[in-house]
C-alpha cells in the first residue's frame, strides 16, 4: 500500500462514532513515489479525502512517502520520525488528537 492509498482508504477505516463531533482538515503532503498531495476532511461524522490541498488546514504532515508508510506500518517511531526531521507536522496536538483515529498509532 502506498501513502496515497493509506489517506485515500481512511473514510472506510474510520467508524462514524469516533469522528462525530469532530470538525478538522488535514493536509496531507508526501513527496516521492507513492505519494501526492491530499486533504482529509473531518465533517459531521465523515471524512472525505480530497485530491490536492484545498480548505484551510487544521494540521499539514509533509515529508517523504517511504518515511510516511515506515511510520505507519510500525518500522519507525512516530517520534524519531518527528525529531529527525522524517516528517513534519505543523500542529502536532491536533495531529496527535487524530493519530489513533487514523491508525497511525496504536
Amino acid at each position: 500500500m502506498t501513502a496515497a492509498e493509506f489517506v485515500k482508504a481512511l473514510p472506510g477505516r474510520v467508524s462514524s462514532e469516533s469522528i462525530k463531533d469532530s470538525n478538522t482538515c488535514f493536509h496531507f503532503d508526501l513527496s516521492g513515489e507513492g505519494g501526492g498531495q491530499l486533504t482529509v476532511l473531518v465533517e459531521n461524522g465523515e471524512i472525505l479525502v480530497l485530491e490536492g490541498l484545498q480548505r484551510t488546514p487544521k494540521c499539514v504532515v509533509k515529508g517523504k512517502a517511504k518515511n510516511f508508510m515506515m511510520v505507519v506500518n510500525r518500522e519507525v517511531n512516530p517520534l524519531i520520525a518527528l525529531l529527525t526531521g522524517q516528517i513534519k507536522v505543523s500542529n502536532q496536538g491536533e495531529l496527535t488528537r487524530y493519530a489513533k483515529i487514523f491508525g497511525l498509532m496504536k
